[in-house]
């Protein structure tokens, strides 16, 4: 959940249960089902954004706001992931995008395959979050990929899960989201680690803005 860019803790957490349900018991469901869930996600986060009531965007903004640009869905990036626990408990301090840091911990590195080629990505916990109960099992996954600052937002994308019970994880970069940095000012938006920059284009999820394609 720590993903969210804004210092308050998010409100949307309808979104985020469907990303977690469409997560998790991804590999007993169907194309057709699949294909649905990431249809229902898009639709969401449209909906997000243009609620006067859930949107990080001032009215002016919402107004101007004509939904998002997504990758055509794809479920060869739909991946099965080894979740290898760190048994350190360490801290690791992340700037933001206003200049501040916010404080994780390194939680498990995720090994997984996309396109033949080997990535790796270390999924991390909120150390504010961890003391909620409401937020304490859930994982935060910023990253960057060959796409970043060409056709998707320079500034990294997002995926959140929660804490799997076993030693894999199934990860559906079809819901990778843009923090609300990527379209308005005045949000604290974590900038991923360097370690979590993929070699490898993830063309799935949400697209760049038009106006922030090149950059972040």
């Amino acid at each position: 959940m720590n993903g969210f860019s804004r210092n308050k803790l998010p409100s949307f957490i309808g979104l985020i249960a469907l990303i977690l349900v469409s997560i998790n018991g991804l590999s007993q469901k169907s194309d057709a089902e699949l294909t649905q869930e990431i249809k229902y996600f898009q639709i969401d986060q449209d909906v997000h954004y243009t609620n006067r009531k859930t949107s990080p965007l001032p009215r002016k903004e919402r107004r101007n706001f004509h939904g998002h640009q997504f990758y055509p869905i794809d479920l060869s990036y739909i991946v099965e992931a080894q979740f290898n626990r760190i048994e350190e408990d360490d801290t690791l301090e992340l700037l933001s995008s206003s200049g501040s840091t916010k404080l994780y911990r390194p939680y498990a590195t995720l090994n997984f395959t996309i396109n033949g080629v080997a990535c790796e990505l270390t999924a991390l916990q909120s150390i504010k979050l961890r003391e909620i109960d409401e937020y304490k099992n859930y994982l935060f996954l910023p990253f960057r990929d060959a796409t970043s600052g060409k056709s998707s937002y320079g500034g990294g994308r997002y995926l959140d899960f929660e804490i799997p019970s076993e030693n894999t994880i199934t990860l559906n970069f079809n819901l990778a989201y843009n923090p609300y940095c990527a379209y308005t000012s005045n949000y604290n938006c974590t900038i991923p680690p360097k370690e979590n920059t993929l070699t490898v284009a993830v063309r799935a999820g949400l697209k760049a803005p038009a106006d922030h394609r090149i950059g972040g």
